[in-house]
């Protein structure tokens, strides 16, 4: 039996590549060691040699990608994700690709990209998505707050769900107006992730010991 190419995977992996032909058109450009990350205030504090980060970069997104899609793909629950989520799964990768890597290559030829707020930015935005969608999640093994006690429970999953969804609301609106305030956001990026990381998991085992 024939199988059925997966285009979406096709064309997702394609983009999370496409950054490659731009770095081949700018190589010339390019200096030596490219900054392929920088600090809190947008300095560069680590590098690697141009080839690597024009070929390594794109291509450990791709990989990451698919492996992402494959656990979504593959979730015998997968029905009961969030068609936004599970669209965001697929897509995000290839979207980050296509935004970060040509802003590590433009700001390695001279280009004046506040990096520092870009970030943040995307990570906050993407908490606020995720967070808005969170609570219409049902139980599945691949996107959300995958507990002992709220893969046991139904009750305890949706009530995680939807007060887990209100902190990464505010949680990411948090993070976007700490990376416009002139200071250093990486303590509230920290407090934000262990906010919404660690009161979801107290509130989840409060419910277990509830019954729930």
């Amino acid at each position: 039996m024939k199988r059925k190419v997966d285009m979406t995977l096709v064309t997702t992996t394609l983009i999370c590549l496409l950054p490659i032909v731009l770095a081949l058109v700018l190589y010339n450009k390019l200096p030596n060691q490219i900054a392929i990350h920088w600090d809190s205030a947008g300095s560069p504090d680590n590098f690697a040699p141009k080839v690597t980060a024009i070929w390594g970069l794109p291509v450990l997104m791709a990989g990451i990608h698919i492996f992402t899609y494959f656990m979504i793909q593959n979730d015998p629950k997968k029905a009961n994700v969030s068609s936004v989520l599970k669209q965001l799964g697929k897509w995000i990768i290839p979207i980050m690709s296509v935004i970060l890597v040509p802003v590590t290559l433009f700001k390695a030829i001279g280009y004046n990209i506040p990096i520092q707020i870009l970030a943040p930015v995307m990570v906050g935005v993407i908490l606020i998505v995720c967070g808005n969608y969170l609570p219409k999640c049902k139980q599945n093994y691949t996107v959300g707050i995958k507990l002992s006690w709220t893969l046991n429970s139904k009750e305890n999953w949706n009530k995680t769900h939807h007060m887990a969804g209100y902190l990464w609301v505010v949680g990411g609106i948090c993070i976007v107006i700490g990376s416009f305030l002139n200071m250093n956001w990486i303590p509230i990026l920290l407090i934000v992730i262990a906010v919404i990381a660690g009161v979801p998991l107290m509130y989840s085992y409060s419910l277990y010991k509830k019954g729930m």
